[in-house]
């Protein structure tokens, strides 16, 4: 057992495709759960391959005790660090000790409820801060797609023609799911898409009419997660969103993965129905909380 007291070694990583070679045997054996890291880091490890600057540059690091990886994190800033499920209490301590030292500091943290509650109080108090939940989130986990009926249209791949859809639709996900408004994230998430590929945007369309999107992305060694999933508000309760999703779940399992994951808001007990209904299975809860000035 871990000597109280004596938090495990942390190992920083200069690049994504270190940390995922290390990380990867402790993270893929609770994937649905690590499913975040694992597309974050897939992510730079994607724009690293292309020899693009990730600026500024990401935290990598893991928590080892005795030659054995106990936990993981990662922070792309200005986001949140993410932290893994750990095996170690202690290693919460590590993160917030190594992540104290790390330049821009981080503005929050996303895992677990014990493990985020236990950064939180570990980081906030010698540094006047006040934790403040933002997001109660649950992850899914889908392995077969219970595709929805009677729903008219059909589903197509979005292509850069859309570019201006996706943009709107992605500034409208962003405001009206994340509370985040202004045009840089939006723009990032459509044209990094577009452009180097980190996600496939998925339109279901009625009469040729696109009435909902779902997009999809974060790799993980044997699955892809959904995200965002946008329908505008005249045309909710359609069953679009169900369609759309659905749909771009399929398209994952056809080529070959054997899982899908996304997250859902816990405050909208319409979305944790919807994808149930289509076969998605609830795995763990996940809390996000921000950290305010005293």
């Amino acid at each position: 057992m871990p000597t109280r007291g004596t938090p495990p070694a942390i190992r920083r990583y200069p690049a994504a495709s270190a940390f995922l070679a290390a990380a990867t045997p402790f993270l893929v054996e609770r994937e649905a759960e690590h499913n975040l890291i694992f597309g974050i880091a897939s992510n730079v490890r994607r724009e690293e391959a292309m020899g693009r600057a990730v600026l500024p540059p990401p935290y990598l690091a893991t928590a080892e005790r005795d030659g054995r990886i106990v936990g993981a994190a990662i922070m792309t800033p200005p986001r949140h660090a993410v932290l893994s499920c750990l095996d170690d209490p202690q290693a919460v301590a590590a993160f917030v000790d190594d992540l104290g030292r790390f330049d821009p500091p981080t503005p929050g943290v996303s895992a677990t409820p014990e493990v985020a509650r236990d950064f939180a109080d570990a980081w906030c108090s010698p540094r006047a801060l006040n934790p403040r939940r933002t997001f109660a989130e649950r992850i899914y986990r889908l392995e077969r797609v219970l595709a929805p009926t009677g729903v008219p249209g059909a589903t197509r791949v979005a292509t850069l023609a859309d570019r201006d859809l996706l943009l709107a639709w992605s500034r409208a996900f962003l405001a009206d799911g994340l509370g985040r408004t202004g045009d840089d994230e939006a723009r990032q998430l459509v044209d990094r898409a577009l452009d180097l590929g980190q996600r496939t945007f998925y339109l279901w369309e009625v009469d040729g009419r696109p009435v909902s999107m779902a997009a999809l992305g974060g790799e993980t060694p044997n699955g892809l997660r959904v995200g965002p999933v946008y329908t505008p508000r005249d045309l909710r309760g359609r069953g679009y969103a169900s369609a759309v999703t659905a749909a771009a779940s399929q398209a994952a399992l056809d080529e070959g993965r054997r899982f899908v994951f996304l997250f859902t808001d816990l405050a909208n007990p319409t979305s944790n129905k919807i994808y149930q209904a289509i076969g998605y299975e609830p795995v763990i809860d996940i809390d996000m909380l921000h950290f305010d000035p005293a």
